[in-house]
């Protein structure tokens, strides 16, 4: 029972340790079809204590062993069996987890042994999941140093959500500190209280750059209220941090703006769009607009100003794909409408690459769209989705579906829009995806690689 994985790593050893021994290491292992939850990450590889967070309030306990440690080459952790970490230690009747790392010629070999009842077979597509997360973000942390890049103090806001707390977790493991920007109150030096309708001055004095990432989901019925919580939460909160970073003392020299490729409208047939093209029709068009326009304050400064115009993010642990993903498992998804709408999409761990190319690469500015090198057709979309769960997708769901849902306006603007989007700023400078497949995106995120 248990595991025995082994793993090469085109790193040294000592830049593996260090990935592992920064805050955020944990948070990018999860992987993210597994119902579990990062509460607390060990504070120390020594003698530190994790919580993951499961299911019915159930916690699991990782308890860093001390005898077991050695800087550089291995550490372990067991799971309690305590309080409310008991009942995962009596169902697998136990865990112990030992890392231990090695020198192969350049590179480093990570071994995980895992001593549990559990069979290794329904362990081993998180420890793919795991060696591809530590692979890839070593991979761009380097490509950021050859290209100049040094630590920074990055000031973020949705902190909490999905992108943001990934963004969070990938740029500590990378050696930078994150100050979250919070809406209630503020902990500790990498928290600062932050009022979307009346920033405090000295509020982003210090920092080295600014990630806005908060806005209201634009997932629901498009209602009147709707429509305004999406407008509201985004153009004046942006224009009034703009203004915060232009005024900031020791200042910000970077503004990155979350944005999206609902700028091109809701539907503008086979023409590929790139950061060039015309600003299309619809609300989401209008919004996505005064949006990007409301940063014109730090522009205004001389700051370099970048706007991520994101595409369908793939993410298991949220967006449409956690929505998408108990229907085609049990079968019953397929094409929506004609399926001839086009999706450019973007797997969530590229997404988050975008944003560490527009922090450091100062060929980047103005728009910028985050989406893979090739869109694909909805109907495209749902095969593959099917194809990577093994299931069929035979059920196509009428336009009717959405609009019972959305309304008409947001069964338009969402779910049948068509937006052949490509990332044309992003491969004029050589920027490396991860995952330009869909199939391999898809597989990343279900566990299914």
């Amino acid at each position: 029972m248990g595991i025995d994985f082994e793993s090469v790593i085109d790193h040294r050893r000592d830049e593996v340790w260090g990935w592992h021994a920064r805050p955020g290491a944990m948070r990018r292992l999860v992987p993210p079809w597994q119902p579990m939850t990062v509460i607390q990450e060990a504070d120390s590889l020594v003698d530190g204590v994790a919580v993951l967070g499961l299911p019915a309030g159930l916690r699991w306990v990782a308890r860093h062993d001390p005898s077991a440690y050695l800087p550089g080459s291995r550490f372990a952790d067991d799971l309690a069996s305590d309080g409310l970490a008991s009942w995962p230690a009596r169902v697998i009747g136990g865990w112990r987890h030992t890392h231990t790392f090695s020198d192969d010629g350049d590179h480093t070999r990570i071994r995980d042994q895992i001593e549990t009842a559990v069979p290794g077979a329904g362990l081993r597509p998180t420890f793919v999941y795991r060696r591809r997360q530590i692979v890839d973000d070593l991979a761009a942390h380097r490509d950021a140093t050859e290209a100049g890049a040094t630590p920074m103090v990055i000031a973020l806001t949705g902190a909490s959500g999905l992108v943001g707390s990934a963004l969070s977790a990938f740029l500590t493991t990378g050696g930078h500190r994150v100050i979250r920007l919070v809406r209630t109150s503020a902990g500790g030096d990498d928290e600062r209280l932050w009022n979307p309708q009346a920033p405090a001055a000295g509020l982003l004095d210090g920092v080295d750059a600014v990630v806005h990432l908060a806005g209201a989901s634009i997932a629901g019925r498009f209602t009147d209220g709707h429509r305004a919580a999406i407008r509201d939460s985004r153009i004046a909160p942006t224009r009034l941090l703009a203004a915060a970073a232009a005024a900031a003392e020791d200042g910000p020299r970077t503004f990155i703006s979350a944005s999206a490729v609902g700028f091109y409208g809701f539907d503008r047939g086979d023409t590929k769009l790139t950061e060039d093209s015309s600003r299309g029709d619809g609300f989401l068009a209008d919004v996505v607009g005064d949006w990007e326009a409301a940063t014109a304050p730090a522009t205004d400064a001389g700051l370099r100003v970048a706007t991520v115009r994101t595409g369908i993010v793939q993410a298991a642990a949220g967006g449409t794909l956690r929505l998408l993903r108990p229907l085609f498992s049990a079968g019953l998804g397929g094409r929506v409408a004609s399926g001839k709408q086009w999706l450019s999409w973007i797997g969530l761990d590229d997404l988050l690459d975008i944003y560490y190319r527009a922090l450091y690469d100062d060929r980047l500015s103005g728009p910028v769209n985050a989406v893979g090198p090739e869109p694909v057709r909805n109907s495209e979309y749902t095969s593959e989705l099917a194809r990577v769960l093994h299931r069929p997708a035979v059920l196509p769901v009428p336009s009717l579906g959405p609009r019972l849902v959305l309304g008409n306006q947001g069964a338009r603007e969402l779910a049948e829009a068509s937006q052949r989007v490509v990332p044309s700023k992003l491969l004029a400078v050589g920027h490396r995806f991860r995952q330009p497949d869909l199939g391999d995106a898809l597989a990343h995120q279900l566990g299914r690689g």
